[in-house]
């Protein structure tokens, strides 16, 4: 039987990688450090994703299995499967890498000259490739040898909302009925998966931009603003008037900044930012602004989901004014729990948000930092 590992047991894990994985017939073995996860997995060798959208529908996932993450009986586990998938955010990939280096080690001792393939499924851009670097540094020569013949990282793009959701069961899982995985073709070795809901594409940058300037733009902006109008939730955030007109416009001049940069069909991606936005106003999800709003620095940072579109968009010479509203928002989010907004507002109180904002943006255009300061000031 075939066999995946699941790195990451949490709700994207659970309710979407590897519900994928256990329904295309592998075994799932899911990898994490939560004892209470695992040891609940392996007792009950069950759990129940709860679709919650137009059509609910519940499923009852089989086939699966738990192990701690940190133990020697996870290197052994990862050495005989076929695929390794991960759902655990872009900085404990580097934690994760060394175990998954010494399960490589293994499979050479062993002589294993079957293909084996590592996906790292984060919501980030090309983070297979981020682990790939992360895992490489912990091979020895010989292991750098046999992953460079036997071993594959595709990239990949990701997209399912899986709010933190408390069941009965606290292993079950609530997600939207949406979801898309994308994977780029040529980084496989040997021969692809057969994957019910996997997508292999060519050019994947278009399919992570277009997720990114979209889905992603849009969810945080509409946090931001909830989070400043003091609405808990984003269905109730986006169902405010004056928050889905800036999102929306602030969608749409990301998407032209696609459509000039991809070639993605005007009308096609009209359709895709209407199907992003009715998937904000699912009753069902309930997902907390300061979820979706956590983090704003790495938010603002360069090549995120702010400060990307809003550049390309300039690049090409077009209309941002709702995209800058969007940054300001996310200047002022100010969530004492979250460690990245004290630091933000920290930096803004030392700095001034004109040299805050520079700073952690990068951007040197004068004209669009004054832009953002100005509706930074207008939402006070």
């Amino acid at each position: 039987m075939k066999k995946a590992i699941q790195f990451g047991a949490g709700n994207i894990g659970r309710g979407f990688i590897g519900t994928l994985l256990s329904q295309a017939g592998y075994h799932v073995v899911f990898a994490d450090v939560v004892d209470k996860v695992i040891d609940k997995i392996n007792e009950d060798k069950t759990f129940t994703v709860h679709v919650m959208d137009v059509t609910c529908e519940d499923q009852k996932i089989e086939n699966i299995s738990g192990v701690n993450s940190t133990t020697e009986a996870c290197i052994e586990t990862i050495s005989d499967a076929d695929l390794v998938t991960t759902a655990v955010g872009l900085v404990i990939l580097p934690r994760v890498a060394p175990t998954m280096a010494k399960a490589i080690e293994l499979r050479a001792e062993k002589g294993i000259k079957e293909p084996m393939n590592f996906i790292a499924c984060e919501n980030a851009i090309r983070g297979t490739s981020q682990l790939k670097k992360a895992v490489y540094d912990n091979l020895s020569d010989a292991g750098k040898a046999y992953a460079d013949e036997y071993v594959g990282f595709p990239d990949c793009a990701v997209d399912r909302i899986v709010p933190p959701v408390k069941s009965e069961n606290f292993i079950d899982v609530v997600v939207e009925e949406y979801f898309e995985w994308d994977v780029e073709k040529c980084g496989f070795k040997g021969e692809i998966p057969e994957i019910k809901g996997m997508t292999l594409v060519d050019n994947l940058e278009a399919y992570i931009e277009r997720k990114l300037f979209t889905l992603n733009t849009g969810h945080c902006i509409t946090a931001y603003l909830g989070t400043l109008r003091g609405i808990p939730t984003i269905d109730k955030a986006i169902a405010d008037e004056a928050i889905f007109g800036i999102v929306s416009k602030a969608m749409k001049e990301s998407g032209a900044g696609l459509i000039a940069k991809h070639g993605f069909d005007a009308d096609k991606h009209a359709a895709y930012i209407e199907k992003i936005i009715s998937r904000f106003k699912n009753p069902y999800l309930q997902d907390d602004v300061t979820r979706v709003g956590r983090e704003p620095l790495r938010k603002l940072s360069p090549t995120d989901r702010l400060i990307k579109p809003l550049m390309t968009a300039v690049g090409f010479g077009l209309p941002v004014d709702h995209l800058i509203i969007g940054v300001a928002a996310a200047l002022r989010y100010n969530n004492p729990d979250d460690k990245q907004s004290v630091e933000l507002q920290a930096k803004i109180a030392e700095m001034g948000v004109k040299a805050a904002f520079a700073e952690i943006s990068q951007i040197t255009d004068e004209k669009i930092i004054d832009a953002v300061v100005a509706a930074y000031e207008k939402l006070a």
